[in-house]
């Protein structure tokens, strides 16, 4: 089975809901569903329910940027995964760099997420990645296998045919610096491999495995073209109509199917 390209949009702490419903209907005139990529949109959680008409009929995916991993609770200014089910989210990003980095979510929090995730059939991108200082004392290999092993601890069997994976170096985040060619290959293999090691299934090589950090059209061409990588996860790019419309043109055209 050939495996299809991912194009995320993660709008992070942008966009009102009116905003919102205007960008997805500039897109969809725009690129008029390209059936051999699927689009996700990752509004904030205020936009989720706004959005659910818009994209209903179409072939575009909709996901949260996060969620928590109890049903019901005393935790204020959290979301459960049945508030996204009603909305008709289908994705969830899980561990992201700034939910690490920024707000303390370690390994273990993030794989109790996930786990409530593939329990609701929510499908989880779980994003990994190493540090500057982490690549530069030679660890990125240890990180990633250590965030995967972590994040993807399970008493029982992992639906694996839901995981997307999310390499995002986190000095490439935001920041204007594209990880090269090689280190994005190198990274891919890496978690490819892994993956093979840990659950041994003919499925783990059918999880997509997406770049981001910092993709912005002008290197889109020479990331999707490069081995292992099966689409992006994309930030500020993809808040411009210009540059994600192009990038998922890109995509489209130049995805080397397996």
């Amino acid at each position: 089975m050939q495996k299809i390209p991912i194009v995320a949009g993660n709008w992070k702490m942008n966009y009102t809901p009116l905003e919102s419903n205007s960008f997805v209907l500039e897109i969809k005139k725009r690129i008029l569903e390209y059936a051999g990529v699927k689009v996700i949109f990752c509004p904030p959680f205020t936009s989720l329910f706004n959005m659910v008409d818009i994209l209903s009929g179409t072939g575009y995916g909709l996901a949260a940027q996060n969620m928590h991993w109890d049903t019901q609770g005393a935790y204020t200014g959290e979301i459960s995964v049945s508030m996204l089910k009603d909305c008709a989210v289908d994705w969830v990003i899980l561990g992201h760099s700034e939910r690490r980095h920024i707000f303390g979510e370690t390994d273990d929090f993030i794989n109790q997420k996930l786990r409530t995730a593939f329990a609701n059939d929510i499908k989880p991108m779980l994003c990994i990645g190493e540090t500057l200082a982490e690549r530069e004392a030679g660890r990125t290999v240890d990180v990633l296998k250590n965030q995967l092993k972590k994040g993807l601890k399970d008493d029982g069997p992992l639906n694996l045919k839901n995981l997307v994976i999310a390499y995002e170096p986190v000095w490439a985040i935001g920041t204007g610096q594209t990880a090269t060619i090689n280190q994005v290959e190198n990274a891919h293999r890496t978690i490819a491999e892994f993956m093979e090691t840990l659950f041994g299934d003919i499925e783990t090589c059918k999880v997509p495995i997406l770049y981001g950090g910092s993709v912005k059209q002008d290197n889109a061409l020479g990331l999707i073209q490069a081995r292992a990588v099966d689409g992006f996860l994309i930030g500020g790019a993809s808040l411009d109509p210009d540059s994600f419309s192009n990038i998922i043109k890109i995509v489209h055209q130049n995805f080397k199917r397996n």
